[in-house]
């Protein structure tokens, strides 16, 4: 499939880019060769074939949080400018926000 020039043109005023008369030449004949390939794929019996999203078969690996009691909690709370119900309080960092 060939691409025209007055094709690359409105492309390219689309884009709002500014192309050369070379530019004009090997951007009609890049996208023309890849139109060309395209439509050889689309050529290709895939018949029987699943969609993919990926190959690899990676999957996301999921590690569930999980609390533990610090040792430590009273002697941390204890060096905390303000606490509140066994928790660090900090100011607010919205300005709607309550204290």
């Amino acid at each position: 499939m060939s691409i025209s020039i007055e094709e690359v043109r409105k492309i390219a005023q689309l884009a709002r880019i500014k192309l050369t008369t070379e530019e004009e030449q090997r951007h009609a004949q890049t996208i023309s060769t890849v139109l060309d390939f395209v439509r050889t794929l689309n050529e290709v019996d895939t018949t029987g074939v699943e969609p993919t999203a990926q190959v690899t078969g990676l999957e996301d690996v999921v590690r569930f949080d999980m609390t533990e009691d610090c040792p430590h909690k009273k002697e941390l709370l204890a060096q905390m400018p303000l606490v509140e119900n066994n928790l660090l309080k900090v100011p607010a960092v919205f300005k709607d926000s309550e204290e």
